[in-house]
């Protein structure tokens, strides 16, 4: 047989073993019977314990991620919570378990929500669930924010009955900003001077605004935006924690905070009755809350430029005018207020005499042999001694401006001196600069038969007045 036979022969024997072999299967799942269907659960993976940390209360259960991760975040959960405990001046006796699960990993798409919560029902009970992403790790301003609305969800669910209707519900977020920056305080970790400047500025947000602000519109502010609320809510849950009584009554507001649907302001009403809360008191009282926040301590001496700043707003006479409004002028021109009495002079320049003292107290040390002289020269205008009065304030004047002026200098010279005559370096990154040339010139040697080869062929793209010496030359 010649060897084209051979072929066509071995071509047919192919064609009729697959032939054959897809009759048979034919044949062999005609007999069997039809497959049952296999539920979706026992497809998922089994509950392990192992791939859960329970938290130390034993009300957070994290799931997803690894040990280190879920750890972190039980840890992490406890911490939070027991701020607000302590806030709160209350015993844990937590009854609605939350859930917390992570999802994703490390590099993955970032979600437009980084956490997500839910309420949910079953047969013990109510349960809430976070869901976190780690697109970008564990982010713990998020999470921190799911956490606390975690458990305010959970107080307001604690002793309500059990069943399995739809409850609405919502946490407003001046409630989860409120708490979150009422913790950073209390733990020295938030900014005075953002206090201070919303007293100053009158705040961005109105009363009605912080309470009416929901999730949607929240996420929907920029980042300024976001730490004006925050601080503005922060303001607002420390003035009402800090009154007499202000624990039990927020604690009992607390409860139905989630499950109300009304105005905010009459369900504080109802739950701190004896601080009388209208619309404009309660205004007041949250901007007292912010200057006191923002108040500088006295260990915080100003700088030269920051006194002469406060110095100029505070030299102000005010007084009554012919309408009976109030005109204020700068001390420099004393010679434009129109003819008062003694008494009233008295009353013109009392809120700066008041504001000298104050400012005495945390001015540049310089500063205050001038503060004497401003107040010696209050004391003459009151008395109708005015002559010299002009030049006297003249010459502070210049005494200021210089005091300035040679500051900005000083500072100037400082950095200049800095940058150009610095002789010696803080050695802080010695270690560091001589890990980096051992790297680079002791090199470990490699002796595998692929380094060697790329060791021959190194020289042939270096050009040769830059190569270094061969320190392991190939053998």
């Amino acid at each position: 047989m010649n060897s084209c036979s051979w072929q066509n022969f071995a071509r047919l024997g192919i064609i009729f073993l697959v032939l054959n072999s897809h009759a048979v299967g034919q044949e062999d799942i005609s007999d069997q019977p039809a497959p049952k269907a296999i539920p979706i659960e026992n497809l998922l993976p089994k509950f392990d314990q192992n791939t859960v940390a329970i938290s130390r209360s034993r009300q957070f259960k994290i799931k997803g991620s690894d040990p280190e991760m879920r750890a972190a975040a039980a840890n992490l959960a406890e911490e939070i919570k027991d701020e607000m405990l302590r806030l709160l001046e209350e015993k844990d006796e937590w009854k609605v378990p939350v859930n917390v699960e992570m999802r994703g990993k490390y590099g993955d798409p970032v979600p437009l929500r980084k956490t997500v919560l839910k309420l949910k029902y079953n047969e013990v009970g109510y349960e809430v669930d976070i869901f976190v992403h780690l697109s970008r790790g564990l982010h713990k301003e998020s999470y921190q924010r799911a956490v606390i609305e975690g458990c305010l969800l959970a107080r307001s669910f604690k002793d309500a009955p059990k069943t399995d209707e739809k409850v609405p519900y919502s946490v407003s977020p001046w409630l989860v900003e409120g708490f979150a920056e009422a913790i950073a305080w209390r733990l020295g970790q938030s900014d005075r001077r953002m206090y201070d400047t919303l007293f100053r500025h009158g705040g961005l947000f109105e009363l009605k605004n912080l309470f009416e602000l929901d999730g949607a519109a929240y996420l929907a502010l920029d980042a300024a935006s976001k730490a004006a609320f925050r601080v503005s809510a922060g303001a607002m849950v420390m003035a009402l924690s800090e009154q007499p009584d202000g624990k039990a009554g927020m604690r009992s507001f607390l409860k139905e905070a989630s499950t109300y649907s009304g105005e905010i302001p009459t369900l504080l009403r109802q739950h701190f009755p004896e601080l009388n809360l209208s619309q404009s008191s309660l205004s007041k009282w949250w901007a007292l809350q912010l200057a006191i926040k923002g108040e500088v301590p006295l260990a915080e001496v100003m700088s030269v430029f920051v006194t002469d700043q406060e110095l100029g707003r505070g030299l102000k006479i005010r007084y009554r005018n012919a309408e009976g409004g109030l005109d204020e002028l700068p001390l420099l021109d004393w010679q434009r207020v129109p003819e008062l009495t003694k008494a009233e002079r008295m009353e013109a320049v009392r809120l700066t005499e008041d504001e000298l003292v104050r400012l005495s107290l945390r001015c540049f040390p310089s500063f205050r042999p001038l503060l004497n002289e401003y107040q010696l020269i209050l004391a003459k205008w009151v008395a109708g001694e005015t002559k010299g009065l002009n030049d006297s304030l003249s010459k502070l004047s210049e005494t200021r401006a210089t005091m300035v002026s040679k500051s900005e200098r000083a500072r100037d010279y400082m950095d200049w001196f800095e940058i150009t005559r610095a002789r010696e370096t803080s050695g802080e990154f010695n270690e560091y600069l001589t890990l980096k040339s051992r790297l680079k010139f002791q090199t470990i040697p490699r002796k595998d038969t692929v380094s060697k080869y790329l060791d021959r062929l190194d020289p042939l793209f270096v050009i040769p007045e830059l190569r270094q010496p061969n320190l392991f030359p190939f053998k």
